[in-house]
C-alpha cells in the first residue's frame, strides 16, 4: 500500500512554486494525491465560506460529492469545528457521518487553517476500512503545511 511520503511533500512544495491562489493549489495538490496514493476513491477540498458558516466543495478528484456541509456536521465539518485532523477507521461508527459515497469506509480529514483563519479542509477517502496510519496523519498535516505556506 502507498501511503503519503516525504517526496510527495516535497513535489508539492515544488508544484507550488510561486503559486498562491488557493484554488489553484487546491486543484493541483488534490490531482497530486490523487495519483500518489493507492486505495483512495476520493481526494479533495472543501472551502469554508464564514458567511453561511460551511464548508462548500472545492477542487477533487473522484465521484460527484456533497457541496454543502455545515460546520461542525460529519467527519469534515467536525474536523473543521474542532480544528485538528481527523483520521476515522470505519466511517459508519462516526456519529453524523454524512455519506456522500456509500463505498467509503474511511476516510481522513486535515483542516487549512492560516493566521488562524480556518480556510476548509482536505479530505481524503478510502473504500478500505482503517486506510489511513498514524504516519499518513502527520505526513498530510505537514502537506497542509507546505500548502498553506503558498496561498495568500
Amino acid at each position: 500500500m502507498q501511503n503519503v511520503t516525504d517526496l510527495v511533500n516535497q513535489q508539492l512544495d515544488a508544484l507550488l512554486y510561486e503559486e498562491t491562489d488557493l484554488v489553484a493549489n487546491m486543484a493541483n495538490a488534490a490531482a497530486l494525491l490523487n495519483q500518489s496514493l493507492d486505495q483512495i476513491n476520493w481526494v479533495g477540498f472543501y472551502r469554508y465560506v464564514p458567511e453561511n458558516d460551511e464548508l462548500i466543495l472545492g477542487p477533487f478528484q473522484g465521484k460527484v460529492a456533497c457541496m454543502h456541509i455545515k460546520n461542525g456536521s460529519g467527519v469534515c465539518g467536525t474536523a473543521l469545528a474542532e480544528k485538528h485532523s481527523l483520521r476515522v477507521a470505519d466511517v459508519h461508527q462516526f456519529a453524523g457521518h454524512i455519506a456522500c459515497d456509500g463505498d467509503s469506509k474511511s476516510e481522513i480529514v486535515i483542516p487549512i487553517i492560516k493566521a488562524g483563519r480556518p480556510l476548509g479542509v482536505l479530505d481524503i477517502d478510502s473504500p478500505i476500512l482503517d486506510r489511513f496510519s498514524e504516519k499518513d496523519e502527520a505526513l498530510l498535516n505537514d502537506f497542509i503545511d507546505i500548502f498553506v505556506k503558498h496561498i495568500d
